[in-house]
């Protein structure tokens, strides 16, 4: 098609080449549909090529532009989320005994190891307790600053939580490290929202799942890095542990450098700012080309349909019943993918590895097999979201996960005695986690920005992060007193759970791939008038 730019002209937006030979102009009214392009017969092969590149572009989709913004809007958020959750369980004895040293030199009394315990469950669980705070605030940010936006201002909080935890051992000050992973669990809640919601919007429809599923990629990827380098062979020592809470300064300096680069969500520009030209521009980039005629119309569309009703409050999602149902949707499925139990098969995979006679080390790497298991399986997911579909995604995981569990719960009573049951057990867990990662572990996150109009996006994706916070701390305190309690019975709980989540799951959530907005509104607007 040659190079050129597009003119707006008596309503038109008309594409005039800039090489002289060919001042042809493309005309294509707004309202003039996909089918009347295709009606039209055209005179020359010339006159068809533009339609025919459109469509050759639509069918490619990824591009070099689009792939450098997921990386550097991907990495260097989502890489906090699960590197900050793993980081801290291969370095806890040593973190203890630093704890312990501190309390008994302040006090010059011996320390009881339960007052030690506490000091670290409140370590661990602050960070989602900052997770929590930073997913209510996601609506705020994302209409303030933006997305890209917000995702950039959010990485002052990793700078600050690295100053803490990293002066911490020099400064003798355990409260440091509370603080710190305090803010980067601020961080990581907004981060969760913020981050699918800009690939979301900035994917085309055909790739939107695949897109969604890279947040999940990238936590499953940073979890196993953590585990790798808290390794007693690498940065797993007395000496070398502050440096592996610090490291999580890098995905944040890449971003700083990267994101910048990349363009504002163009759905954000134009229906949020109502900057049209700054939204084509946006646009072109990441698709690769200026033949962003058709999604810019849809845009249009939805701006226009925008202009009708107000922006969205927290009140208007609970009370509007087009709105209350997706929203019921998208905060069953965050609470389905916590109460899952993955967190506390994965917590108790090592202990599982020792029953089944290995060898603490060798448990030990057999976790961090079942972690490279849980990025392998995630890639795989990738590719079947936009195949087989997110609802049946997720009711192959969670119908699975319930008779997985229950399988466990029978082979973990009789691990101790039967060598069978043992192996059967780590066989279990390996599934366990394959069945997770195939869906109910990344379609929650991106699957708000597909229920939601624009105006009603930053508020629902707030309540479904804050959710999501709330039941992962639910779960990281409550586990371990639930299993002292109940032992192996404790997965009868988490199966219960699943098989209502499977339920619901199969009764309520709809089938969002490769439908657009308006379309997906429509569909809750009819629901709620039943």
């Amino acid at each position: 098609m040659g190079l050129g730019f597009y003119l707006v002209h008596n309503g038109e937006y008309q594409f005039t080449h800039l090489i002289p030979k060919a001042y042809q102009r493309h005309s294509m009214k707004a309202e003039k549909s996909k089918e009347d392009i295709h009606e039209e017969q055209p005179s020359t092969p010339t006159a068809l090529a533009p339609a025919l590149k459109l469509n050759k572009i639509k069918e490619r989709g990824l591009n070099g532009h689009l792939a450098f913004a997921i990386a550097a809007a991907a990495l260097g958020s989502s890489f906090q989320h699960g590197y900050n959750t793993g980081v801290v369980n291969a370095p806890q004895e040593l973190i203890e005994h630093w704890i312990t040293e501190i309390k008994t030199n302040r006090t010059g009394v011996p320390t009881d190891i339960s007052e030690v315990k506490m000091i670290w469950s409140i370590v661990v669980s602050i960070f989602c307790v900052g997770g929590m705070i930073g997913g209510s605030l996601v609506g705020t940010v994302a209409d303030r600053f933006g997305r890209k936006g917000g995702l950039l201002l959010n990485n002052i909080l990793v700078i600050l939580a690295v100053i803490f935890e990293g002066c911490a051992k020099a400064a003798a000050s355990f409260e440091m490290i509370i603080v710190g992973r305090f803010l980067i669990g601020i961080n990581s809640g907004l981060n969760a929202g913020l981050a699918p919601m800009y690939l979301a919007e900035i994917s085309p429809a055909h790739l939107r799942g695949a897109v969604g599923t890279v947040y999940q990629l990238v936590i499953t990827i940073s979890i196993l890095v953590a585990q790798i380098l808290g390794l007693e062979q690498l940065l797993g020592t007395d000496s070398q542990w502050p440096l592996l809470l610090c490291l999580t300064i890098v995905p944040a300096i890449f971003q700083i450098f990267t994101l910048p680069m990349c363009p504002e969500s163009p759905k954000y520009l134009l229906l949020s700012k109502g900057k049209d030209m700054a939204a084509q521009r946006g646009l072109s980039w990441l698709r690769g080309t200026i033949e962003v005629h058709d999604e810019m119309e849809e845009m249009r569309s939805e701006y226009e349909s925008m202009k009708l009703i107000p922006r969205v409050t927290l009140k208007e999602l609970f009370f509007n019943s087009a709105l209350r149902i997706p929203l019921i949707i998208c905060v069953m499925v965050m609470l389905a993918q916590q109460f899952s139990g993955i967190n506390a098969v994965m917590f108790y995979s090592t202990e599982i590895f020792i029953t089944a006679k290995l060898a603490k080390d060798s448990a030990k790497l057999a976790t961090m097999g079942v972690g490279a298991m849980n990025v392998v399986m995630t890639l795989v997911s990738l590719v079947l979201v936009e195949k087989a579909g997110r609802k049946t995604l997720l009711l192959v995981g969670f119908i699975g996960m319930f008779i997985d569990t229950i399988m466990l719960v029978f082979c973990l009573n009789f691990a101790k005695s039967s060598n069978t049951a043992a192996y059967l057990s780590i066989v279990l867990v390996i599934m366990f986690v394959v069945l997770f990662a195939v869906g109910p572990g990344s379609i929650p996150w991106f699957l708000v920005s597909e229920l939601f109009s624009q105006s009603a996006k930053p508020a629902a994706t707030s309540v479904a992060i804050a959710v999501n916070w709330i039941a992962n701390f639910i779960v990281t305190i409550g586990f371990l007193p639930l299993q002292i309690a109940l032992g192996a019975y404790v997965f009868v709980i988490f199966a219960v759970l699943q098989g209502l989540f499977a339920l619901f799951i199969y009764k309520k959530v709809p089938e969002t791939k490769n439908k657009t907005m308006e379309e997906i509104s429509s569909m809750f607007r009819q629901i709620s008038y039943q």
